[in-house]
């Protein structure tokens, strides 16, 4: 599996979307991990699931951030799927 985009957290840039820092503490961001523990099935999964969830949800909790979560997933399977990769 061809590496995704890879989002280096940074504390002058703190982003609560793309790269919130209580995700950033070791040595590996916790999304780029993921990648590499599951199958690019489980991998799409996984992203899919989380478009649900942040859709499902912004409304009732955190409004356009949850919508802005929900794309950077999206942008996620989109450039996968254009390079004809499977997440």
């Amino acid at each position: 599996m061809e590496p995704m985009t890879k989002i280096e957290p940074t504390l002058a840039n703190h982003d609560a979307v793309k790269s919130p820092s209580h995700y950033a503490t070791g040595e590996i961001e916790t999304i780029d991990y993921i990648r590499d523990c599951l199958s690019q099935d489980e991998m799409r999964g996984y992203c899919w699931a989380n478009v649900i969830k942040y859709t499902s949800r912004w409304t009732r909790k955190d409004g356009v951030q949850d919508l802005k979560k929900a794309k950077v997933y999206i942008d996620w399977m989109i450039e996968n799927e254009a390079k004809g990769h499977k997440l």
